[in-house]
């Protein structure tokens, strides 16, 4: 059944859990994100991240996300990621999204707040609830960059947190505290204390992104102080990818790309399943 995201992440929040939010730019990774979520008896989050238009364009995936949320046992919500325009942002409202999350964190924090409470305003308008972010989270954990370096200009700041969703009335909040995105290259450092102050602050469902890779212990520990939506796309991706290469070490012989496809989709789902089971607690 398809749902609004804001109330899957209420109920989630109220309960001291988290959703996963899968991004899935290919029929395989639905496939395999649904048949999990059904399983596990779990709400799902089926996302379409704007940087995966060269793989799936938006205008493609969106509607089989709603074909497959609206059939669905369990309730799925259908969610924009990282939408850095007000155009993609505007048609995935009227294509008839869950929710959008308007990405303007690189941007100055009032060029941040100005251009996110006007993208609110017209998405609530239109009874659809929105993500936004504040803090940078880093696209590899390196020495450099991410993975535990306490650079008040990376990590969110709690008043910041606090005046940013004030001003803009945002419904959930991606917070940077020490994940980053894509294949962790050292073990990431997490400010849970943060993650703490953050949701003491603000009340409304905190989002972890750079959800793959993280510990389990950290995962807990996350979504029991204010982590309610996850993102999680990297370690499903190479899940799928490392079945293709079982299968094909298994059957070197039998090149045929349906085979190579069902099997990568339950290997996706097996993954899938391991982090609903953690994000469910």
């Amino acid at each position: 059944m398809l749902v609004n995201t804001k109330e899957l992440l209420v109920n989630a929040q109220k309960n001291k859990k988290a959703v996963g939010a899968f991004n899935c730019p290919s029929l395989e990774a639905i496939r395999a994100t649904i048949k999990a979520g059904e399983s596990l008896n779990c709400p799902i989050i089926l996302q379409h991240a704007q940087s995966h238009d060269p793989i799936m364009e938006m205008e493609e995936m969106l509607p089989i996300y709603m074909y497959y949320a609206k059939r669905a046992s369990v309730p799925v919500s259908v969610h924009l990621d990282h939408g850095s325009t007000f155009e993609k942002c505007i048609m995935a409202i009227r294509m008839g999204v869950s929710s959008i999350m308007y990405d303007a964190s690189a941007k100055d924090f009032e060029t941040n707040i100005e251009e996110t409470k006007y993208i609110t305003e017209i998405a609530h308008a239109a009874g659809v609830s929105v993500e936004a972010e504040l803090g940078h989270v880093g696209s590899f954990a390196s020495s450099d960059e991410g993975g535990g370096k306490d650079d008040e200009g990376i990590y969110t700041n709690p008043e910041s947190a606090y005046e940013f969703v004030q001003r803009t009335g945002v419904d959930f909040l991606a917070i940077s505290f020490g994940t980053t995105h894509g294949v962790y290259l050292t073990e990431p450092k997490l400010d849970i204390e943060r993650v703490k102050t953050i949701k003491e602050k603000i009340g409304i469902p905190l989002v972890m992104h750079g959800g793959s890779g993280v510990s389990e212990e950290d995962y807990i520990k996350s979504i029991k102080n204010g982590i309610s939506k996850i993102n999680y796309y990297t370690y499903m991706n190479c899940a799928g990818g490392e079945g293709i290469h079982e299968y094909i070490k298994k059957n070197p012989n039998n090149m045929a790309f349906d085979k190579m496809s069902l099997y990568a989709t339950d290997k996706m789902e097996e993954d899938v399943k391991r982090a609903m089971s953690i994000f469910d607690c």
